[in-house]
């Protein structure tokens, strides 16, 4: 479980990470992160959030019916939540759950978690 303080909640955090950040797709998922730094059409850096890295889930009806879609959103929670401390502060990550999600294993979810996170620059 994410801490309230660790969480998106906001539609334009949403969709500031999304359409400004920087984007890593895998087979089960995309990862989007945002990091003021890598913000260019934004100038104003008071308009940047500080504070510990956070993330936010969309999970889409293509994936499942509720029940799946949950599944895969406690699923990829607890694997975000041990990898959160990892990335910068201020930093907003948002994960897309794709179709295959739905029938992945955990430990693929893992592999294709890590992967993305490796992608956007992510040291382990």
């Amino acid at each position: 479980m994410l801490p309230a303080d660790r969480r998106v909640k906001r539609g334009d955090e949403f969709a500031r990470a999304i359409r400004g950040g920087r984007r890593a797709g895998r087979p089960t998922l995309v990862a989007h992160l945002w990091r003021a730094e890598l913000d260019v059409t934004n100038s104003s850096v008071a308009e940047a959030r500080t504070g510990p890295a956070r993330a936010g889930f969309v999970v889409s009806k293509a994936v499942g019916p509720a029940v799946t879609r949950n599944r895969v959103k406690r699923r990829l929670r607890h694997l975000v939540a041990q990898r959160l401390d990892g990335l910068p502060d201020g930093a907003v990550l948002v994960i897309r759950a794709l179709p295959p999600a739905a029938d992945a294993h955990g430990q693929q979810l893992a592999r294709d978690l890590d992967s993305a996170l490796g992608r956007l620059g992510r040291r382990r």
